[in-house]
């Protein structure tokens, strides 16, 4: 018995020392923005092995959205890298003792569930060949939009209403949080964003939606009947392809 212990320990000693630690910088990029990082509450990171789905390491991105005018403005030529050490992401350490075929899953954003996505690549991972510098970079599209007026399951006199526009308003923003203003680098100019109007599951009107201040956009309709409601407000870009949904329901009564 003592012999197949000190057997067992020597095995696994043997594995320990022969494992090396291999780093990898993971980020996560908003399509035709910034980096996700701290401000935002971070990407969540995954990486597995392939062969056995054995997670190997995870942890959420930090660090700023980065720099805006070399990120945004600056022409990318090979090599130049347009992250520094204060951009936002995540330095997984593995310790793997052979070359090691990976799956990195981005889960962002962290704490918007209805704007979250999923997006992954497959690498070899070669033990102590770090990847550093930019890292990986795994881009997340779309947008965050938050409708806040009015508000889920919200019930409304109808007398309060009638006759009078009734106001709906959404925040709007990239999936990095970067803003979204009138001639900004992200020109809510080139943005449609509407709202799809239904009562009682069937559709009366699109609801234009204008900036009114930064992230800020509001549309409006006079509501003359009392019902279930729903407002499916999207945001469309065309240039890039970003989209983003957020839904609401509530109640008009008399």
């Amino acid at each position: 018995m003592k012999t197949l212990i000190l057997i067992a320990a020597i095995l696994f000693s043997h594995s320990m020392i022969s494992a090396t630690e291999t780093k990898i910088m993971v980020r996560a990029k908003a399509r035709d923005a910034k980096f996700i990082g701290t401000s935002l509450g971070g990407a969540h990171i995954i990486i597995r092995n392939k062969l056995n789905q054995r997670i190997l390491a995870e942890g959420n991105t930090t660090g700023s959205t980065g720099n805006t005018d070399l990120i945004m403005k600056t022409p990318r030529i090979r090599g130049n890298s347009i992250a520094d050490e204060q951009t936002g992401g995540f330095m997984a350490a593995v310790d793997i003792d052979e070359p090691t075929f990976v799956n990195i899953e981005v889960i962002s954003p962290l704490n918007s569930k209805q704007a979250q996505a999923v997006v992954s690549t497959e690498l070899w991972l070669i033990p102590g060949k770090h990847i550093l510098g930019e890292g990986i970079i795994l881009e997340i599209p779309g947008y965050i939009i938050d409708i806040l007026k009015p508000r889920t399951h919200q019930y409304i006199p109808l007398r309060s209403i009638k006759d009078t526009p009734f106001l709906f308003q959404a925040n709007i923003v990239m999936m990095c949080g970067c803003v979204i203003d009138k001639g900004g680098v992200w020109n809510s100019d080139e943005i449609e964003v509407r709202g799809i109007l239904k009562k009682d599951g069937k559709f009366i009107k699109n609801v234009e939606m204008s900036l009114v201040s930064a992230n800020l956009f509001e549309g409006s309709h006079v509501i003359s009947s009392p019902g279930n409601y729903e407002l499916v407000l999207y945001a469309y870009h065309e240039k890039t392809g970003n989209t983003g949904v957020d839904k609401v329901n509530y109640v008009v009564y008399e």
